[in-house]
């Protein structure tokens, strides 16, 4: 059977990578201490030897639209042409392609819609940034195959918080029985409170340092149960307006069950707190 050798719940800010090119006489004051906490991220992830990354992220309206949104969707081609113009223009990220894992995604898909999962799928899918910014900061190298799950967090009517933890748990159970030898990695990116177009953008920190304190205890905690307790699609308005990117981490918090994370960091910048966390299964690291 497959082995799941790595969990990794992160945020994806589309800023990094522009920032981490910068020479040092021009780079922000937070720039150095950015560098070296994705550099240490980067390592628990190359330290397990991954074949496969399997990737949940959210497509920012580059794609899908209000005309046809999927609640969740898995990728299923061959190949991943990715970022878009408006991403190269403001936030300075180069186009990529991705290579696609087109077994896995099958699988995934018919193992999810057999388990209760109404998966959506997609053979020309271009991904955006909540894929591309996790593979610049811990696998620049771009040598893995992808499979990408995108779930919808911008267009109501959206799924439930307690939707995203079983969908999580889903696709832990699914790799875990997947017929094959090779090494999977999750890698999944969300959000803490974010306010983006509104009068909390851009502040000293993230709109709601309450709310971050307690998402990222839960986390490390694998909390998950005081996490549904306090989320709803209605809290989630409270900490800005981008905050059910949340329930990604949600979603993440699923595949690694009730276990304390293996690595929990995080940074506090200007408009939004950064985060990362990783769990290895088992509690093994080869």
């Amino acid at each position: 059977m497959a082995k799941l050798v790595a969990i990794l719940a992160t945020t994806h800010h589309p800023f990094y990578y522009q920032t981490s090119l910068l020479p040092p006489e021009v780079a922000p004051p937070f720039a150095a201490e950015w560098v070296r906490k994705v550099a240490a991220y980067r390592e628990t992830l190359t330290r397990t030897r991954p074949d496969v990354l399997v990737m949940v992220g959210s497509d920012h309206f580059h794609q899908l639209w209000l005309d046809n949104m999927p609640q969740f969707l898995v990728g299923k081609a061959p190949f991943y042409d990715a970022n878009f113009y408006n991403e190269e223009r403001e936030f300075g990220l180069p186009r990529l392609l991705l290579k696609g894992h087109e077994e896995l995604s099958a699988y995934i898909l018919r193992e999810g819609i057999d388990r209760g999962f109404d998966l959506a799928f997609s053979n020309e899918l271009r991904v955006d940034h909540s894929i591309t910014c996790p593979i610049f900061t811990v696998r620049p190298q771009n040598d893995l195959p992808i499979v990408p799950i995108y779930t919808n967090i911008f267009a109501p009517p959206l799924p439930r918080p307690e939707r995203f933890v079983k969908l999580g748990r889903t696709i832990r159970e699914l790799i875990d029985a997947w017929p094959s030898e090779m090494r999977v990695a999750v890698i999944g990116t969300g959000h803490l409170s974010l306010e983006l177009g509104g009068p909390r953008q851009f502040g000293p920190h993230g709109p709601d340092p309450e709310f971050d304190a307690k998402a990222v205890q839960w986390i490390a905690d694998g909390d998950i149960d005081a996490c549904l307790a306090n989320v709803t699609l209605d809290s989630l308005h409270a900490p800005g307006n981008a905050t059910h990117g949340f329930m990604d981490f949600m979603l993440m918090m699923g595949i690694a069950g009730y276990n304390k994370a293996d690595y929990a960091d995080h940074l506090d910048l200007f408009h939004t707190m950064e985060a990362y966390f990783t769990w290895y299964p088992n509690g093994v690291v080869e």
